[in-house]
C-alpha cells in the first residue's frame, strides 16, 4: 500500500512539474563526465575475482525479493529548488526509475527516509575531497546494506560516482552514491534527466564495472560484449570487432544519453547479486 501511495504522489506531483508549477530548474553544467567513480586497479580486481571463487556459485536469488534500504540525503545552499532542495516528488520519481530498471534483479529500493543540510561547501563537494568525507561521515545511515544517496551539485562536467563493494569494509561511511542533483527525473542535465544516472551507479555499488571501457578490459561478465568508449546511441556498432557481440549500447554500464539506457544482462544481474552476497 505504502509504494502504490507513493507512486500516486510522484504521478500527480510531476504533472504539476511539466505543467509549470512555479518550481526553478535545479542547476547544471555538464561538460564532460557522466561517471567519476574510480576504475578499480587490476590488483583489486584480481582480489575480488579470488574472492568470489572462494565463495562459490549459488543460483541467483529471485527478481524483487532483495530489499535495500534506501536513504537520501539533500545537500543544499538553501532553500528552493534554485539552490538545489530537491522536492519529495523528485525523489520518489526517482526510486520508480530504480525501480524499474532492476525489475528483474534480486533489489528492490525501501525508501527510509530523506534528510535535508544547508552547507555551501558540502553542496559542491568532488570526489575524495575533505568537503565529501565531512558529509559522508555526518549524514551516512544504515549498514553495508544500505545504500545512501548524496545530492549536490559537484560541478566541473562530473553527474556521479560511487563506491564499489568490496571497499565498504575497510571504509564503512564512506559507502554511497552521489549524484548531481540536475540528473534526477525532471532535472536540467539533459540528456542525462531521466534518472538512469543513478541507476549506473548503483550498479557501481553493487559491484558492476563500465561495459565501454575499451577492447582489451573485461568488466568480469560474460555476456556483455566489449566495445570502445561511445556516448552516441548508435545500434548495431562493432567497435572492438575481434570480439563476439556488438558495442552494448542499450546498457545501464555505458556512457550513452539516459534515453538510449534500457538494459541490464543475466550476467549483470548475476554478477551484482553475487557480489551483494560477498560484500553486502
Amino acid at each position: 500500500m505504502e509504494r502504490s501511495i507513493a507512486k500516486a504522489i510522484v504521478l500527480v506531483s510531476l504533472v504539476a512539474w511539466g505543467c509549470g508549477g512555479g518550481l526553478e530548474p535545479l542547476e547544471a553544467d555538464i561538460t564532460a563526465s557522466r561517471c567519476g567513480t574510480e576504475e578499480p586497479t587490476e590488483e583489486t580486481l584480481t582480489r575480488v575475482a579470488q574472492e568470489s571463487t572462494r565463495g562459490g556459485v549459488s543460483a541467483m536469488r529471485l527478481p524483487g525479493s532483495v530489499r535495500v534500504p534506501t536513504y537520501v540525503h539533500v545537500i543544499r545552499r538553501g532553500t528552493g529548488i534554485a539552490n538545489g532542495d530537491v522536492p519529495l516528488a523528485t525523489i520518489l520519481a526517482q526510486l520508480e526509475v530504480l525501480g524499474a530498471a532492476y525489475g528483474a534483479t534480486p533489489f528492490w529500493f525501501d525508501l527510509m527516509s530523506v534528510t535535508r543540510t544547508t552547507n555551501a561547501t558540502w553542496y559542491v563537494m568532488a570526489p575524495g575531497s575533505a568537503a565529501e568525507a565531512a558529509a559522508k561521515n555526518a549524514l551516512h545511515q544504515g549498514g553495508k546494506e544500505s545504500l545512501n544517496l548524496y545530492l549536490a551539485n559537484p560541478g566541473n562536467g562530473l553527474l556521479a560516482w560511487a563506491t564499489f563493494p568490496w571497499g565498504v569494509a575497510g571504509a564503512p561511511l564512506s559507502d554511497g552514491v552521489v549524484l548531481l542533483n540536475a540528473v534526477l527525473p525532471g532535472g536540467t542535465a539533459s540528456p542525462y534527466a531521466l534518472g538512469d544516472t543513478a541507476v549506473h551507479e548503483v550498479g557501481h555499488w553493487l559491484g558492476l564495472l563500465h561495459t565501454m571501457a575499451g577492447c582489451t578490459t573485461d568488466d568480469g561478465v560474460s555476456d556483455t560484449s566489449r566495445s570502445k568508449p561511445t556516448y552516441t546511441c548508435v545500434v548495431g556498432g562493432d567497435s572492438c570487432p575481434t570480439d563476439m557481440g556488438l558495442d552494448p549500447v542499450r546498457n545501464y554500464m555505458g556512457y550513452v544519453d539516459d534515453a538510449c539506457m534500457s538494459e541490464f544482462t543475466p550476467g549483470q544481474s548475476a554478477r551484482m547479486d553475487s557480489m551483494a552476497l560477498m560484500y553486502r
